[in-house]
């Protein structure tokens, strides 16, 4: 029987663990957790666990004592470079959250302890094993559209508001939406070009929809504005918009920051340059609402190939051929059916030492391809990606 611990028991630990996970192998038990909110962590357990499993304080006393087969790292994002390794030591497989760091130091740090470790990791990319990913790929390798010239991505997010009124919008711990959401876009976007991001360019939005000067604090209940604001509860119900239908904490909020100290942003966008010549885009919009669009379009001399997870439709168009292709994948289960195939993969990889299919190296070549894109918006200029070259 497989037994799992987990640093940071959460809602996305629970997820992937009690819902994805078990649904692979209903047998295997989470023996052993470390995190401070001890209740609040056992109540995102699974019944069968809640009797037996064990709390810790610190890593080192839960790998002293339970000596688990493979640890979850769902931890705040600012922790999960840390955690990663200050758990890399032990050769217990880790499932590493994204993103894998947060700033550069972090980041530089993390690939200076990994650079020669033997300890398997699997980081939660799950966009770059969603089928119509597979398929696109696969599409793209057979020489169906030629080299591949340029990319584009985008990313409209109808539930954009959850990083202005929860825990996302607390911006020292998440240090921005390029860190937090396009690190699965870039992730994917280099995996399809078969090639790394070199140098990016960016810019952003920010304080122009979300954040404000409402009280920290204040919720919709006490809100003398709700009967007429359009991301009150009533107003969201109303109108079939996307976020918190309960009672929520407010998107207007000084709380969210500011673009001065630092803030989430409204929207951003990146033009950027592959190692293998190609070229590429990606735009993120997080004020989008109810209609939502995520994908890409990979354009070689013979063809493109263009998908998007919301309508879970793939096209392939044949430049120099009277033909279009449509290809339509079954729905999935949680990120499009990605959590399911790198749920099977962290499994099979404590089990039986099956590869990573989401390295530790994609991790970082994403993160790097992130801090660039933020430095770029921040600077206004073009910014050379770090690169690993093992």
């Amino acid at each position: 029987m497989l037994k799992l611990g987990v640093i940071g028991m959460g809602l996305r630990a629970h997820d992937f663990l009690c819902e994805t996970m078990n649904s692979i192998d209903p047998d295997f038990r989470i023996a052993c957790i470390v995190d401070p909110a001890v209740e609040s962590a056992r109540n995102y357990l699974r019944d069968c666990d809640k009797k037996d499993t064990v709390f810790y304080d610190s890593v080192e006393e839960l790998l002293k004592n339970a000596k688990p087969d493979g640890i979850f790292v769902g931890t705040r994002c600012n922790l999960h470079t840390p955690m990663a390794i200050a758990l890399e030591k032990y050769g217990v497989p880790i499932y590493l959250e994204k993103p894998v760091a947060t700033s550069m130091e972090q980041a530089l740090e993390l690939e200076r302890v990994f650079r020669r470790s033997k300890t398997p990791v699997v980081v939660s990319f799950p966009l770059r094993v969603t089928p119509l990913c597979e398929k696109a790929k696969a599409i793209i390798r057979s020489g169906a559209i030629g080299e591949v010239l340029h990319v584009t991505g985008l990313n409209y997010v109808p539930y954009g508001c959850v990083y202005f009124e929860v825990g996302y919008r607390n911006y020292a711990v998440t240090q921005g939406l390029f860190l937090q959401k396009a690190t699965h876009d870039f992730d994917y976007m280099m995996e399809l070009a078969g090639s790394p991001i070199t140098r990016i360019s960016a810019n952003w939005l920010r304080g122009r929809v979300f954040g404000g000067q409402k009280p920290g604090d204040l919720v919709c209940s006490q809100c003398p504005e709700a009967k007429d604001c359009r991301e009150s509860t009533r107003n969201r119900i109303k109108n079939c918009v996307g976020g918190v239908h309960t009672d929520h904490l407010c998107v207007f909020s000084e709380a969210c920051g500011n673009p001065q100290d630092g803030i989430n942003e409204d929207a951003s966008n990146a033009i950027f340059e592959f190692a293998n010549g190609a070229i590429g885009t990606y735009a993120q919009v997080f004020f989008t609402r109810r209609q939502g669009q995520r994908g890409a379009t990979v354009s070689g001399p013979l063809g493109r190939v263009s998908f998007d997870w919301y309508t879970n439709e793939l096209q392939h168009i044949e430049h120099y051929q009277p033909f279009n292709g449509t290809y339509a994948a079954d729905n999935g289960q949680g990120h499009f059916g990605g959590d399911h195939v790198l749920a099977q993969n962290f499994h099979d990889l404590i089990e039986y030492g099956t590869p990573s299919i989401s390295t530790i190296q994609a991790g970082l070549r994403s993160v790097f391809t992130c801090l660039a894109a933020k430095e770029a918006a921040a600077t206004g200029k073009t910014v050379d990606v770090h690169q690993i070259d093992w």
